[in-house]
């Protein structure tokens, strides 16, 4: 390890989209936990990479391992010279702003921090699997702080690795996929684990501001998603998950998806759905919907809600369960549909509790199993339930 050096200043899913018969960069930000995040560069580290006018430079320890004009280059020479037999994390430290192209990635080996104290714009045409940073078949990943701006395929990519850290990240596109967490090599398991964020800000999508599919083991603790071309937070296939909050605006706008999303058997855990799946809070203005839940998800219990002036409705419960809302406010036009496809079992076990619910109806259709109304004030509201 050396010493911190000066920073230098810095210069879609669309399965199910219209399911149902009605449908057609914060250094010093506070992390998930509520602490203040170190700022950004401090500290030791093992290689870093340094612009300086129009010239990076990449160094470990005394040695330069990387000096030109190309951003990519520099960051993945810095990378590439940490110890390839390490068993614990070496860290990485980018000083600057500068671009990248949309088909390349820089990628992250197993126990690797990569601190990125400026901004990545990636430039040019995007093409498939490719991020500003990706992660592939590793453990022990760390990205403190990161800014992406411009048209990457994803922003951030993460496939089949465990233990996978996200600190403050911001993502300000114009197009693609903010943040994607899977594990599509095989869909019969679950491989990418125990995958945190503190917090990440998107916007400017072409689809979901945050994705997951198929893990085991997320936390993550604030979701701030503006102009999202699809949902915020689209949770797939994902069990034993803690969401602080998501707050959307804007978020699938003309769309059926939603400012939170849930799908694909999403919270079902050893064939039952045991409560496995906790969200803090979701607010929710314009867009799609607030609040979606499909295709045999559930197991999800969402602790306050805050949503108004969706494009379509304010939560759709469909062929989901055990799936609470524990309270806050729902304003229209969008109404809260609980609702069924015949390839599924019905809904069940879906409570609503000491809402406020504003110029809008709860409209049940088919009439589910077990739907629970408690608690609610109805202003200027229709109770169509079963």
């Amino acid at each position: 390890m050396v010493a911190a050096a000066a920073q230098w200043p810095t210069a879609p899913d669309p399965a199910a989209l219209q399911s149902g018969a009605q449908d057609a960069a914060p250094a010093e930000a506070a992390d998930g936990a509520g602490t203040a995040a170190a700022a950004c560069g401090d500290g030791d580290f093992d290689a870093e990479a340094v612009r300086n006018g129009s010239t990076w430079t990449s160094r470990n320890g005394g040695d330069v391992v990387y000096e030109g004009g190309d951003m990519l280059a520099a960051m993945r020479a810095a990378v590439d010279s940490l110890d390839p037999g390490r068993g614990s994390q070496e860290r990485v430290v980018v000083r600057g702003s500068g671009s990248m192209p949309a088909d390349a990635s820089l990628d992250l080996p197993s126990h690797t921090s990569l601190e990125v104290c400026g901004t990545i714009d990636v430039t040019g045409t995007p093409s498939g699997a490719n991020a500003a940073v990706r992660v592939r078949h590793a453990e022990d990943v760390s990205v403190p702080h990161l800014s992406v701006t411009g048209t990457p395929y994803f922003g951030v990519y993460v496939r089949t690795s465990q233990d996978v850290h996200f600190g403050q990240i911001d993502l300000r596109l114009s197009g693609g996929l903010g943040m994607r967490i899977d594990s599509r090599d095989d869909d019969s398991v679950r491989e990418a684990r125990d995958i945190s964020i503190d917090d990440v800000h998107v916007s400017g999508t072409g689809n979901h501001g945050v994705e997951t599919y198929g893990v085991d083991g997320l936390t993550i603790g604030s979701v701030t998603a503006r102009d999202t071309g699809y949902s915020g937070l689209l949770l797939n296939d994902t069990v034993n998950a803690t969401v602080g909050s998501v707050d959307a605006e804007g978020a699938g706008t003309g769309t059926g998806y939603a400012a939170f999303r849930m799908a694909n058997r999403n919270g079902r855990l050893n064939g039952g759905y045991d409560t496995n799946v906790r969200v803090g809070e979701v607010r929710a203005r314009g867009g799609g919907r607030g609040i979606f839940c499909v295709s045999e998800s559930g197991g999800a219990v969402i602790e306050n809600v805050d949503i108004a002036d969706t494009g379509g409705n304010a939560a759709l419960i469909e062929n989901c369960h055990n799936v609470t809302v524990r309270g806050g406010t729902i304003a229209g036009p969008g109404d809260i549909r609980i609702a069924a496809r015949s390839e599924f079992a019905n809904t069940s076990d879906i409570t609503f509790e000491n809402l406020t619910l504003s110029d809008t109806a709860f409209n049940e259709n088919p009439c589910a199993v077990n739907t629970v109304l408690r608690g609610i004030t109805w202003d200027d509201s229709q109770d169509n339930s079963c």
